[in-house]
């Protein structure tokens, strides 16, 4: 089967980067993929699968292969929403929807899972046990649609689940991969300070909102810098502070936003823990109240050390003309919703390098000139699809 695999996949190359190309042309914003969600249900018709849609807090979808023989289940995920970001990739299937555009890959998850799942549904007879394809909405937008997948009950029978992330780290034919804690888990942190306005010539008669504002930016970096262990990752990052007004008027109020990244929940508890402290102490100092939104997001992702460790022996034994190089990643600083998913079962979510040819330092994730090398869609179908055949133990 693993060879039979192999080659179909080969076969069916142009046809990944033609399916990645039209739904990069017609990107979705989180929770609004209806029109995706249908070409990917379509795209099922007719197979011997059960497809489940609308699974979660959106347009999720639950595509089940029961192999041949009874066994374990595992999930093979795939993320399909896109971001709101005007392109300025010089591409010929550039978005068709202005201000939306597929910047995080998402297209290209999404293409190679649906011919390798074609591929494992015609191959299905030689495995012993059933795989869960799931096709999941909003990653990019908390709460995100993994949390609400897991919650709904219908993958509670998983024994394991995989899923990769395409990133401009290498050429296409590496791939990376980091056991333990592997993404940042992310909070999102919102402070209204209301003080009491005034003339700008009599401070003294006011309690200055943007003075208080000021001094809770520079005392939240010694969060970070004083209370966490220089073992410990943490970032906050103050990327709003609306305190426009008159130069000699002092501010009635202002208002923060702010990201708060950590690698473990411990980290997580305690920079919560001190920013609540802050805020206290800075309505007794400067007389005015606060307002603190503080919600976590997404938790750390953590992969499991014997499953990863397992993936990464598997890909190294391929001699697969598409996969070069196999190696260890850096645990990155981003987030990823694939963490609820971690949180449950165990997981391995590992990285298909993809900066295009000849570009000595190509656009990251997320930004508007992102592209990736469409060779790289390949070498994710072939690395999942080895994955699978390895935990199956299947020849």
């Amino acid at each position: 089967m693993r060879s039979e695999l192999m080659t179909m996949l080969e076969s069916r190359k142009d046809e990944i980067i033609e399916i990645r190309r039209y739904l990069h042309e017609n990107p979705e914003l989180s929770f609004e993929e209806k029109k995706t969600a249908q070409f990917i249900t379509d795209f099922y018709k007719g197979k011997d699968v059960e497809i489940q849609t609308n699974v979660g807090n959106g347009y999720g979808i639950i595509v089940t292969i029961k192999g041949g023989k009874p066994g374990k289940t595992i999930g093979l995920r795939a993320d399909f929403d896109a971001l709101p970001i005007t392109e300025e990739a010089n591409v010929p299937f550039k978005s068709k929807n202005e201000g939306v555009m597929h910047a995080c890959a998402h297209d290209g998850h999404t293409a190679y899972m649906l011919v390798l799942a074609d591929c494992l549904i015609q191959l299905k007879d030689s495995i012993a046990g059933t795989i869960k394809v799931i096709h999941q909405h909003a990653e990019e937008v908390p709460p995100g649609g993994a949390k609400s997948i897991v919650e709904s009950g219908l993958i509670d029978d998983l024994d394991a689940i995989y899923g990769i992330h395409l990133l401009p780290m290498g050429p296409a034919g590496t791939v990376g991969y980091h056991a333990g804690y592997s993404f940042n888990g992310r909070a999102y942190m919102k402070l209204k300070i209301q003080g009491r306005g005034g003339h700008g010539s009599s401070p003294h008669l006011a309690n200055d909102a943007i003075v208080a504002g000021s001094f809770f930016v520079t005392a939240a970096q010694t969060i970070v810098s004083r209370r966490l262990s220089p073992f410990e990752v943490g970032v906050i990052s103050i990327g709003s502070f609306d305190g426009k007004g008159t130069f000699n008027v002092i501010k009635d109020s202002v208002e923060l936003e702010g990201d708060i990244r950590y690698m473990t929940m411990e980290t997580k508890e305690k920079i919560e823990k001190e920013i609540k402290r802050i805020v206290r102490g800075i309505e007794e100092e400067f007389g005015v109240t606060c307002e603190l939104t503080y919600t976590p997001d997404y938790p750390p992702l953590y992969n499991n050390p014997e499953l990863t460790a397992k993936v990464a022996e598997s890909l190294r034994s391929m001699n697969d003309k598409e996969i070069k190089e196999v190696k260890e990643f850096p645990a990155l600083p981003p987030s990823e919703d694939f963490a609820y998913y971690a949180e449950k079962f165990p997981a391995c979510f590992f990285y298909i390098a993809c900066s295009p040819k000849g570009v000595e330092k190509p656009y990251f994730n997320h930004h508007p000139k992102f592209d990736i090398d469409e060779d790289a869609l390949l070498v994710a179908a072939k690395a999942v699809g080895q994955v699978v055949c390895s935990y199956f133990e299947v020849e």
